[in-house]
């Protein structure tokens, strides 16, 4: 990969580089998501952003006096629906996913593809997700995928994929969770076009798939080489790295004990404007319940770069993810970034 060069900024941190827009002219009154962020009107979009401006002005950047934020936006980064029963879970569709949402207080959530055969064991395609986010386009923010494999075929089939999918509505690009290194030479192309069609990418990394070495090199370079593209990291992997003392094997466990001081997670968010921390899955949870002193002060520093999410997959699963916003003290202004503002920057 050749790298990309920026000046530094006074904090350290690698400078934006994102262009005002990406995104080729067919998307340009396409198909859109009833997405406040993008200026359209009625449905939950307008609502969340109603919600958003009253609950801002009622100390934005304090606590409220009983120590509430619940009336703030909740927008989960990630979600999926499933279409077969499998590991003796039953299916998911979208209709079934909004009613869980509706029980739980998410406002509006992404909704992931998996079409790679190391992301579940039944996949749930893109046009399949697609096609069931229509039923709810107020609620829900679809993502494509293509298995980066399937350049076997050369480019153009792979573009021609991802530009039909963006002209139904495909916001983003993931869960990209392939079963090859995070820099394979076959990603590139899929980085290329992700920047290329302004696609924010969330990808899971473990020690099956979007598979790094301990300190987490390989993402390092993509992260460089490719500012334009926000990645939103998830997954074993990443999280494991929220401390220093990483082994091998941690790469697809979840690490106990306190967090050692000097993690990889941390320098990362310090280093590049262009990562998010997702929050979702046990691994998420594990990383910030491991050790609460720690993960107070981690949230309170990088809350700028912190997306909520809880990876519900299939119906009566067990989300401990809403006992965050009790179990840590943050200002009412960093709750807003975690809970919807990073999410919708991301998807501008």
């Amino acid at each position: 990969m050749t790298r990309s060069t920026g000046e530094s900024r006074d904090d350290g941190r690698r400078p934006s580089t994102h262009p005002a827009s990406t995104r080729r002219r067919i998307l340009q009154g396409g198909a859109g998501v009833a997405f406040g962020i993008v200026g359209t009107t009625g449905g939950v979009g307008a609502t969340t952003d109603a919600r958003a401006a009253e609950a801002d002005g009622d100390t934005v950047g304090r606590s409220r006096q009983d120590g509430s934020v619940d009336d703030l936006p909740l927008f989960d980064a990630h979600t999926h629906v499933i279409p077969d029963e499998t590991l003796d879970r039953s299916p998911l569709d979208a209709d079934g996913l909004v009613e869980w949402m509706d029980e739980v207080g998410v406002d509006r959530a992404v909704v992931l593809a998996l079409d790679s055969p190391e992301s579940y064991p039944v996949q749930a395609s893109s046009w399949w997700v697609l096609e069931e986010a229509k039923a709810h386009p107020d609620r829900l923010v679809p993502f494509c995928t293509v298995d980066p494999r399937t350049l076997v075929y050369g480019n153009e089939p792979v573009e021609n994929l991802i530009e039909r999918y963006v002209q139904q509505g495909a916001r983003g690009f993931g869960e990209l969770k392939a079963g090859i290194p995070i820099d394979d030479s076959r990603l590139e192309t899929i980085y290329e076009y992700c920047a290329e069609y302004d696609l924010p990418i969330l990808f899971h990394t473990d020690e099956k798939a979007m598979m790094d070495e301990v300190g987490l090199p390989r993402l390092e370079d993509v992260l460089a080489s490719y500012p334009e593209v926000d990645f939103l990291a998830h997954a074993h992997a990443w999280w494991a790295h929220i401390s220093a003392d990483v082994g091998w094997e941690d790469r697809g466990e979840y690490p106990d004990g306190p967090v050692e001081p000097g993690g990889r997670v941390p320098e990362l968010l310090n280093t590049y404007d262009n990562v998010y921390g997702d929050l979702g899955g046990h691994s998420g949870w594990n990383a910030l319940t491991r050790d609460e002193a720690y993960a107070q002060d981690f949230l309170e520093e990088h809350s700028d770069q912190l997306i909520f999410g809880t990876d519900y997959i299939y119906p009566g699963q067990t989300i401990d993810h809403f006992e965050l916003f009790d179990r840590f003290d943050l200002e009412r202004e960093a709750w807003a970034e975690i809970r919807y503002r990073n999410l919708e920057s991301v998807l501008r």
